[in-house]
């Protein structure tokens, strides 16, 4: 056991919104205590700023590069972390020497699994010079130096929370985070853990909606309600090979596109990619050891009400229920950001951050960079 740390887990996620800030106190085991979360969205200059990153980032061959203006991103991108650190701490009345270690993800801007290339903007001794708080940063790659696929790392918390769940004991449980990618956790009644990407989560519609619409998402699918699903459509996206393939493996924002301008109307197309969103994950589901009984939704997804309609309608078939990580006192919004947090601290106890039946690394391993804090410059 590693002793209990209070640690601050920083999470931007596919979605380019913003930065999730939370709070948790644990031994990186079994004892996990929710702390306040805070959400600091960027603002749209600094959103397209990263949406070029993106671009950019494709002509990365190896890890440490950064082409074009990438080195002033992966700057630009930690002082916000660093700002929004800072106001978190304000606002709850904290101050740096509370808080043991930052658990800092970074923004993913290249993943590569099939190449053991992932990149994720994000200097960790910026950061804790910025804080003043030790931190722990690029997580994903010593998974992939192991043969994993360095994603998704969030298994490991599932697993702790699912642990305390009332009325899920001798259930098979799976935990599904709908964000720019969606992927699941499995928690069998024996406590196996099997976790991987289910599909494209968000991100589809994101795009979507932004290129015809002017605007970043569809908030609580109010597009979405306006359209009808067109099949053949929808089959582009649920036909792809990745829904088939045996081997599970983890995605890119870019392994799936959105539809061309001319596929539907704005309305249509919102509808479509929030239906795929949902069956996604029911054909991911497929390649789980059993049928689970219960799904725990987290992430911005769950707020899209009609793909939250897809997805109980879907799940009802299997006689599986469908819920909010509200509805079982957990909150989705919070719940990467917390296991960043999490992590970290696994991390300072060299515990294994991911496991086979999760990313298909060869054995379970631990990971993380660690950063030591020293006065701000």
């Amino acid at each position: 056991m590693t002793g209990l740390r209070t640690a601050i887990g920083l999470m931007s996620g596919t979605s380019l919104d913003g930065i999730d800030v939370a709070l948790l106190r644990t031994d990186g085991e079994a004892v996990v205590e929710r702390g306040p979360c805070l959400a600091r969205p960027y603002d749209a200059a600094f959103r397209r700023r990263l949406q070029g990153a993106l671009e950019t980032a494709k002509r990365i061959g190896k890890r440490d590069e950064r082409p074009g203006d990438l080195a002033a991103v992966e700057r630009a991108l930690t002082l916000h972390h660093g700002e929004a650190v800072r106001a978190f701490l304000e606002e709850n009345g904290l101050a740096a020497s509370d808080i043991d270690v930052i658990g800092f993800h970074g923004q993913t801007v290249l993943h590569r699994p099939d190449a053991g290339l992932t990149v994720q903007l994000g200097d960790g001794g910026l950061l804790a010079r910025e804080t003043g708080i030790d931190v722990v940063y690029d997580m994903r790659a010593n998974d992939m130096a192991h043969g994993g696929q360095g994603a998704p790392l969030i298994p490991a918390y599932h697993a702790a929370l699912a642990a305390g769940l009332s009325g899920a004991t001798g259930k098979a449980v799976v935990f599904v985070n709908i964000g720019g990618i969606s992927n699941i956790t499995f928690i069998g009644a024996d406590g196996a853990i099997v976790a991987y990407d289910s599909g494209p989560g968000n991100t589809l519609i994101d795009q979507w909606v932004e290129a015809h619409a002017g605007i970043p998402y569809d908030q609580g699918g109010m597009i979405a309600s306006e359209g009808r699903v067109d099949p053949g459509l929808a089959e582009r996206y649920l036909g792809h090979a990745f829904f088939t393939d045996p081997v599970r493996r983890s995605l890119d924002r870019n392994d799936f596109r959105p539809p061309e301008g001319s596929d539907a109307s704005l309305e249509d197309g919102a509808r479509t990619l929030a239906h795929v969103t949902a069956a996604a994950i029911l054909r991911s589901a497929r390649h789980l050891p059993e049928r689970p009984k219960l799904y725990v939704v987290c992430g911005g997804g769950r707020l899209n009400r009609v793909i939250m309609g897809d997805l109980a309608a879907l799940a009802e078939t299997e006689r599986a229920e469908v819920v909010t990580a509200e509805a079982l006192g957990l909150d989705g919004d919070s719940m990467e950001a917390e296991a960043w947090a999490y992590l970290a601290v696994r991390s300072l106890g060299g515990l294994p951050l991911t496991f086979p039946g999760t990313t298909g690394v060869t054995a379970p391993v631990s990971g993380g960079l660690l950063r030591k804090h020293a006065a701000r410059d």
